[in-house]
């Protein structure tokens, strides 16, 4: 039986495909079109569509949005938008081709069964090989779910990927990599103890989006930095894509995280988009307002300015794109209940139509005073891939930034550079030097010492430089500095010696992160330990090199022990997460100072020594019922007699030392015990932290 609707003049708002007991109401907007079909697939495996209807310039179209009214059209449809008009690229940048079928950019749900990259990147192909849309309907329950939490205080970030978190067979999930697959494991984020998971991105994104040369390796684009749909979860971690239950999959997996007391923040791409450059496919924006979209050559409108490394760049302070952004980050928190943001080469934002940074771009403020968005982190990675850079500087006032500063001075001093020990304590201090001349607080630094981009921590003791032949691009990819030493022998060892400093060596680094002001980051599978035997940019590789290998956890359990109770530690004590800057002002009765520095005697720092690779520190309580602080960060090949502070009506018990071996490397409250010497004999390269109490 062949399916017929009937077609009404339908209304231009909402953009995008609205369903109701009525029907569908569809609209898109496209400035220059002269004309739009309307193609309706039954299935997402429907080789062609059961009916196409043809607007009318005259009677379905408003301003410049194409609109058209389905009546008694069930949600589960499957559709795609062919468009007309001109294709004078080179003089307008306008990019029209009736013979490809483009994807709504509003759509909340696409698939993937026919997409074929190379075929929509050929203008002359007439196949059906585009993404299509899926009617939704918005009819979840969220029972009593909300927000988990407003702002940054107190939170503890653990960055992963949705599918490599339980792809791996070890797993042991029902539906490994999937939302669902994810659910599975949060009594394991639980009992780590963080309080926000960072999902590396998940609206929908490109798998194909690769080097051909990297393609012929049966590699694909795993990461997911290629988005092109961005109202949409991605079809690839969904059980039932075909179906249209992108957003039910992904509501449940933010209303079973909030239930566990864990909230949800998104890594999101809006700096270039999966259709690449000027040989790139045409997905929807290229087809729909590509010269309103997109940066593009002024000198040939053909060609696009690339400040991403990634082929496009989004025009991201256009008004129409500004809001269709903006739009689009108020979905993902009204109606699917995200938590917060992180916005990957966040730096485009400051690019004006022009490419030229300004000083007050529209989308961070826009951002910035979004009644919906109020109160929601944003997190910017401060800098884009031709050389902006705004770390310490990113426009706006609450825009936290992920501290690439922190990283690199935090690893080059415990791989043991010397001279460094001013700009750590600026650093384990919350960088004040970046932020208090804004008025900006150490909430505002995200520090990190690993991330997706870069060697994992294991990876950092343990490579001197980059591994990156699997990826079929002879190593050239991927970052060459480092910043990383590998205790003796480059990768794989048998040498005990090497082995029990690399240990030691990712529990300092781990220990200095988490005794710093400032929100923690932490990568996925560094607290077991995880290695990419050294590839250091493994966005290609969804395989075991990429995934969470669950048996670490039991193998490397006496790591996961430290982390656990390391991140316990900072929790029970505020006077790691506080909200101002220290002063090194005397705060309380007992005569302490909020910090007090020190070297090899105290209150000498060894802020002028080029040889240093010592500093200690004394961080008082907030409250006269929170222990003191001394932390010692003796990463010098000599042990040190180091000196302890006297605080009266208070004894110092030894809580951490990196250089022992588990379960003695750090200890709970109640294993605890008085220390009685005035100082303390701290081996080479190690962290040791003592609690003052009564």
């Amino acid at each position: 039986m062949t399916l017929s609707y009937k077609a009404s003049h339908g209304s231009y708002y909402p953009p995008g495909a609205t369903a109701s007991d009525a029907g569908v109401n569809f609209s898109i907007f496209s400035r220059h079109a002269s004309g739009a079909d309307l193609l309706l697939y039954e299935a997402a495996g429907s080789p062609v569509p059961f009916q196409i209807i043809s607007l009318n310039p005259k009677t379905n179209r408003s301003f410049f949005f194409w609109h058209v009214f389905v009546e008694a059209l069930p949600a589960g449809t499957h559709y795609t938008w062919q468009i007309f008009g001109p294709n004078d690229t080179a003089s307008t940048g306008r990019r029209f081709n009736h013979k490809k079928e483009l994807v709504d950019p509003w759509a909340t749900a696409v698939t993937d069964a026919f997409w074929n990259r190379r075929c929509a990147s050929d203008p002359r192909n007439e196949s059906r090989s585009s993404y299509r849309a899926v009617v939704t309907k918005s009819d979840y329950f969220w029972a009593d779910d909300r927000s988990y939490k407003r702002g940054l205080e107190g939170a503890i970030i653990y960055e992963l990927h949705v599918g490599g978190f339980t792809r791996h067979p070890s797993s042991r999930v029902g539906q490994p990599g999937t939302f669902t697959g994810l659910i599975d494991k949060i009594p394991y984020l639980q009992e780590l103890g963080i309080t926000h998971v960072e999902l590396m991105p998940v609206m929908a994104f490109d798998e194909q989006f690769v080097p051909d040369n990297v393609a012929a390796r049966g590699l694909k684009n795993y990461w997911g930095y290629s988005t092109h749909s961005f109202f949409s979860p991605h079809p690839g971690y969904c059980i039932s894509p075909e179906l249209g239950t992108f957003a039910s999959e992904f509501k449940d997996l933010v209303k079973a995280l909030h239930n566990a007391g864990i909230g949800v923040i998104l890594d999101v791409v809006f700096n270039h988009t999966a259709e690449g450059d000027h040989n790139g496919p045409m997905i929807n924006f290229k087809g729909f307002f590509n010269d309103i979209f997109y940066h593009l050559d002024p000198q040939n409108r053909n060609y696009y300015r690339d400040y991403t490394g990634c082929g496009n760049s989004i025009n991201c302070n256009h008004p129409l794109v500004t809001q269709f952004l903006l739009h689009c980050l108020e979905y993902w928190v009204e109606e699917m209940h995200v938590d917060g943001f992180r916005f990957d080469l966040a730096s485009v934002f400051t690019r004006g139509e022009d490419g030229i940074p300004q000083a007050n771009p529209s989308l961070p403020w826009r951002i910035e005073f979004s009644n919906a968005l109020n109160g929601v982190p944003m997190i910017a990675e401060a800098w884009d891939a031709s050389g902006l850079y705004h770390v310490g500087s990113f426009p706006g006032l609450r825009w936290a930034e992920w501290n690439g500063r922190y990283r690199d001075v935090i690893r080059r001093f415990v791989r043991g550079d010397s001279g460094l020990v001013g700009e750590v304590a600026s650093s384990i201090a919350g960088s004040s030097d970046l932020y208090a001349d804004d008025d900006r607080l150490p909430l505002h630094s995200i520090n990190f010492i690993s991330c997706h981009d870069g060697f994992t921590l294991y990876d950092l003791v343990s490579y001197n430089g980059k591994h990156n032949e699997a990826n079929g691009e002879d190593n050239r990819d991927g970052c060459d500095n480092n910043l990383s030493w590998n205790c003796g022998a480059e990768g794989e060892t048998d040498n005990a010696e090497i082995l029990a400093l690399r240990r030691r060596q990712a529990k300092n680094l781990m220990s200095i992160l988490l005794l710093s002001q400032g929100i923690p980051m932490l990568l996925s599978g560094d607290e077991v330990l995880r290695t990419q035997r050294g590839n250091n940019n493994t966005w290609c590789q969804d395989n075991e090199l990429s995934w969470f290998d669950w048996s670490l956890v039991e193998k490397n359990g006496d790591m996961l022990r430290f982390v656990k109770e390391l991140i316990a530690l900072r929790r029970r004590h505020p006077n790691l997460n506080r909200r101002e800057f220290l002063t090194g002002e005397a705060v309380s009765d007992r005569g302490l100072r909020d910090i007090a520095w020190h070297g090899y005697q105290l209150n000498e720092p060894l802020w002028f020594d080029s040889n240093a690779r010592y500093l200690a520190y004394t961080l008082a309580g907030l409250a006269d019922d929170e222990e003191d602080l001394h932390v010692i960060l003796n990463m010098s090949e000599s042990t040190v007699d180091a000196p302890l502070p006297e605080i009266p009506g208070r004894a110092w018990h030894l809580a951490l030392d990196t250089s022992r071996t588990s379960p003695d490397d750090i200890m709970s409250r109640n294993q605890q015990k008085d220390y009685e010497n005035s100082s303390y004999q701290i081996s080479r390269r190690t962290v040791a932290v003592f609690e003052g109490r009564r």
